[in-house]
C-alpha cells in the first residue's frame, strides 16, 4: 500500500478547551489524552501555558489544546494567559467550553458566571464552532443541571451540549465523538504513540510546580516559577534533573523551603517519583530556591512556557 493510500482515511485537527480557572479543563484533556499532559491542583489558575495532548479513535487523531482559565485578567502574566487561550480558540477546529456546574448553578451571579459570561460573549463575537460541557454534573441535582443547560445553550454560541464528569470519566466518549465529527481529512499531525507536545524539560517544570501548588497554600504558589536548568544523561541509564524555583520576596524562600527544609524536600520526593514513573527510569532531582522579584515580568521567562510576552 503506498504512502498515500495508507494516509487517504486519516483524519487530524485541533480542539482548544477553554472555560473560566478549575472548571476541569486540565482533568478533562488528560482524561481524553489517555495520560497525563497537564497538570491538575484543586486551585484555580493552576494552568500558565497551552498544552497540546494528542488522543486517537479510529483513523482520527485529535490534538486537544489545554488552555489557562479565561478570567479577568489583573496582572502581566493574566493578561498573556487569558490571550493565549482565546488565540488556541482562534487557531482550533472547534472548541469545548468546558464549565463547573455546580459551581454556576449554585452562584448564578459569582465569579463562575462572569468568566462564564464573558467567554460566550466571545464565542458570539468570534462564531467558533463550539460545544458546551458541563462538569462535574455528578455532584449536583438533576433538577437545577437541566435549567441550567437550557439557560446556557439558549446563548446560542453551541452547537451541542454534553453533560460529563471528567474526574469519573462519565460522558467523556461522546464528547470525543463530537470531536472526531469536527476533524478536517489529512494525516496525523504526530506520531500515532505520543501523546503530548511539551518539551520533557518543561513537562518536568510544570510536575515539579503542580507539587508546589499542592504543598503551599494562600498566594504563595502564583508567586512561584519553576525552570529546569539542566538535565544531564548518565551512563546508567538515569537522569539528572536541576530546578530552579523562583520567588518574589525573600521571606518566600523561608516557606518554600520549609522547617529544617521539609517543605522543599516533600515536594521535591513527590516530584521525583512522578517523574521516574513518567520516564520510567531512575531520576535524580535537585531543587533550588532562588529570589527573582521579576520574574513574572521578564520576556525571556513568557517564552520559556510559550506565551506572548504582553506589551505594555
Amino acid at each position: 500500500m503506498s504512502e498515500s493510500e495508507n494516509t487517504s482515511a486519516q483524519h487530524s485537527g485541533f480542539v482548544a478547551v477553554i472555560g473560566a480557572p478549575n472548571a476541569g479543563k486540565s482533568t478533562l484533556v488528560n482524561a481524553l489524552v489517555g495520560s497525563k499532559v497537564s497538570i491538575v491542583t484543586p486551585k484555580v489558575q493552576t494552568t500558565r501555558m497551552p498544552v497540546r495532548g494528542v488522543a486517537m479513535r479510529g483513523e482520527t487523531q485529535i490534538v486537544f489544546v489545554d488552555t489557562p482559565g479565561i478570567f479577568k485578567p489583573r496582572r502581566k502574566l493574566d493578561r498573556a494567559m487569558v490571550k493565549s487561550a482565546w488565540v488556541g480558540a482562534g487557531d482550533a477546529d472547534s472548541v469545548l467550553v468546558i464549565v463547573d456546574a455546580p459551581a454556576l448553578a449554585g452562584e448564578p451571579k459569582g465569579l463562575a458566571a462572569s468568566d462564564t459570561q464573558s467567554i460566550v460573549e466571545g464565542l458570539r463575537e468570534t462564531k467558533y464552532k463550539a460545544a458546551l460541557v458541563l462538569n462535574k454534573v455528578d455532584a449536583m441535582p438533576r433538577a437545577e443541571l437541566l435549567p441550567l443547560a437550557e439557560r446556557l445553550n439558549a446563548e446560542g454560541v453551541f452547537e451541542q451540549v454534553f453533560m460529563i464528569s471528567a474526574l469519573k470519566g462519565d460522558g467523556l466518549e461522546d464528547v470525543a465523538a463530537w470531536c472526531v465529527e469536527k476533524m478536517p481529512a489529512g494525516p496525523w499531525l504526530y506520531p500515532e504513540d505520543q501523546a503530548a507536545d511539551i518539551p520533557m524539560r518543561l513537562l518536568a517544570s510544570e510536575i515539579t510546580r503542580e507539587k508546589l501548588y499542592m504543598r503551599l497554600h494562600e498566594e504563595l504558589p502564583y508567586a512561584t516559577a519553576v525552570e529546569t536548568e539542566l538535565w544531564t544523561e548518565r551512563k546508567d541509564g538515569s537522569v539528572k534533573i536541576d530546578q530552579v524555583i523562583y520567588v518574589q520576596r525573600e521571606g518566600q524562600k523561608a516557606i518554600v523551603l520549609g522547617k529544617g527544609g521539609r517543605a522543599i524536600k516533600a515536594i521535591g520526593e513527590s516530584s521525583r517519583r512522578e517523574l521516574e514513573e513518567m520516564l520510567g527510569r531512575r531520576v535524580h532531582l535537585f531543587l533550588f530556591v532562588k529570589l527573582r522579584e521579576n520574574w513574572a515580568e521578564t520576556r525571556e521567562h513568557y517564552g520559556a512556557i510559550g506565551l506572548e510576552f504582553p506589551e505594555e
